[in-house]
């Protein structure tokens, strides 16, 4: 079923042939939705605002939903839905398993990439952001029936094994027992030695042609590093609470037998072309070319990432490939995602998007570092917020922050308001879905009845009712156009008008069928704030 704002704007836009643009009424006087679309069209027309009005009133048929349609002011239409339509679609939400979600009857297969860790290094700020970014996309697509395929694009192959597997060997370290802080540790140590000593230098780049060469003993020691590291990453999956398993793993190394026939095709086919040594391909609209081969024949991230497509298309069977990755990479994927439909790797019917985000910046408005001005680990910042809150509430708080923003701004990563439990924040939400809970317990001791939501007397009752019907188009906008807060924003609001209800419609107090409905509306409301913070990937707690 069509939402009823939906269903309004269809009315509306069959006689007006134009957008009503249908806003949410000001005052609960003016009803529930507001419309400006007859002075629009007076001044398309030269025509009295109040004439136009009167007659698309006299021409649109909202009986079955709405009370008579009013004209306020200049021009200005009122809607006011009727109770009984907005309690059956509340109740509607209330005893559908999904929530009053359209699940739906076209189910793509997405591809979404996230986190994209690297072997031998802790996961850092930039990681946060697209584990929490991609795990709600896969959340919210998952739930409106979509297939989900995470792939952790890691950074398992290049020149810096090299000098690790070099390390390794000097050191006569185990390196599957490393945690990633000691691998980190390692790899520092190994940068540091290729950088002053000129003969571990040279070791490292013959290491480099030994592990490209599939020198036993080096793809040993290489595996090891790779795996220990699968299991160092996973325990901070784990802890974040994302969507990701061991099957995700999506390492460069998978692509190596690739990159050449991927790159030979380009050049064959006329698409790259040899210039000054390297092979590239110049892309339209970008005034660097991409480079897909290096003068020294190496292959570069760009023909890792068309092998990629390459693999998500044709064996993963994606629909959709989605990109979370920080906005320093949108030219990058611009030209990768051109030159991949040029050659016929992306076909149209598949979407690639970048979803680009912005930094997480310190309460000083800078990068977000340590005090050593190093940049912030993850397992950092969970530690950081655990002293300030209880884990379950200190990652709400996290999770939140992050997605309430537009995802391409930068953001404050401000403890002392991200654990709040008022104003807009995570532990907000999870406050209010706690109350919820504790209403219904004592209904519950009481042996008061909850639902049929039927009655919808007080302002605040038929506001809140409306909002729970709204559920489906947050969901649906945000798996559409990938912008988490239009969802973070919805449960805010939701939160905000239940404590409206809350305190200006007593529950427990009143007698049925008014308490029966308003236990109805709280449970509904329970079940929707549980729904949209897993969207989330948010814990909604039975209490707090």
């Amino acid at each position: 079923m069509s939402s009823l704002p939906a269903l309004l704007g269809a009315r509306f836009r069959a006689a007006a042939e134009l957008d009503p643009e249908l806003r949410p009424a000001t005052k609960p006087q003016f009803g529930h939705f507001q419309s400006n679309v007859a002075l629009r069209l007076a001044k398309a027309e030269g025509a009295n605002p109040r004439e136009i009005a009167q007659r698309l009133v006299d021409q649109i048929d909202v009986a079955d939903i709405a009370e008579p349609l009013e004209i306020a002011g200049p021009g200005f239409i009122n809607i006011r839905l009727r109770a009984d339509v907005l309690a059956a679609e509340a109740e509607r939400v209330r005893t559908d398993p999904a929530n009053g979600l359209v699940i739906t009857d076209s189910p793509q297969t997405v591809v979404i990439d996230y986190p994209s860790a690297n072997v031998a290094k802790q996961m850092h700020v930039g990681h946060l952001r697209t584990s929490i970014i991609g795990d709600c996309f896969n959340r919210v697509l998952t739930a409106l029936g979509h297939t989900v395929i995470p792939q952790d694009h890691m950074g398992d192959w290049g020149r810096q094994f090299g000098m690790l597997v070099e390390q390794v060997l000097d050191e006569g370290a185990d390196a599957s027992a490393l945690g990633l802080a000691e691998s980190e540790a390692l790899y520092k140590r190994a940068q540091a030695r290729f950088n002053d000593d000129p003969a571990f230098a040279d070791r490292a780049r013959k290491r480099v042609v030994a592990l490209q060469s599939g020198d036993p003993a080096t793809l040993e020691i290489w595996r090891a590093l790779v795996d220990a590291s699968r299991r160092g990453l996973m325990e901070s999956y784990r802890r974040l609470g994302i969507l990701v398993e061991l099957d995700d793993f999506d390492g460069e190394s998978r692509y190596n037998d690739a990159l050449p026939g991927v790159v030979d095709e380009l050049e064959s086919r006329g698409i790259a072309v040899i210039d000054q040594g390297a092979l590239c391909v110049f892309v339209d609209g970008y005034a660097a070319p991409m480079i897909v081969r290096n003068r020294d024949g190496g292959f570069g991230y760009s023909a890792t990432d068309l092998a990629a497509i390459r693999l998500r298309v044709d064996e993963l069977g994606a629909d959709r490939v989605l990109y979370v990755v920080d906005a320093r990479q949108s030219d990058h994927f611009g030209q990768v995602f051109s030159v991949a439909r040029t050659a016929g790797w992306l076909p149209d019917r598949v979407e690639a998007r970048h979803t680009p985000f912005g930094m997480v910046l310190g309460t000083d408005g800078k990068p977000l570092k340590t005090r050593d001005g190093s940049t912030a680990t993850l397992e950092s910042l969970l530690d950081a917020a655990e002293t300030e809150a209880t884990p379950e509430i200190a990652l709400a708080a996290i999770k939140y922050a992050d997605l309430s923003n537009s995802l391409i701004k930068d953001y404050v990563f401000d403890l002392d308001r991200m654990v709040r439990t008022t104003g807009d924040t995570g532990p907000y939400l999870q406050y209010a879905h706690a109350r919820c809970n504790q209403v219904l317990r004592r209904a519950e001791a009481e042996g008061y009845a909850t639902g049929p939501v039927s009655v919808l007397g007080e302002p605040a009752e038929q506001q809140l009712a409306l909002q729970l019907t709204r559920f489906d188009d947050a969901v649906q906008e945000v798996a559409a156009g990938l912008q988490p807060h239009k969802l973070t924003t919805y449960l805010y609001e939701l939160a905000e008008l239940f404590s409206t209800f809350y305190e200006q419609c007593p529950v427990l107090k009143s007698t049925d069928p008014v308490r029966a409905s308003r236990l109805g509306l709280t449970q509904a409301t329970k079940d929707v704030l549980a729904a949209g913070l897993d969207m989330l990937g948010i814990t909604a707690p039975e209490r707090m």
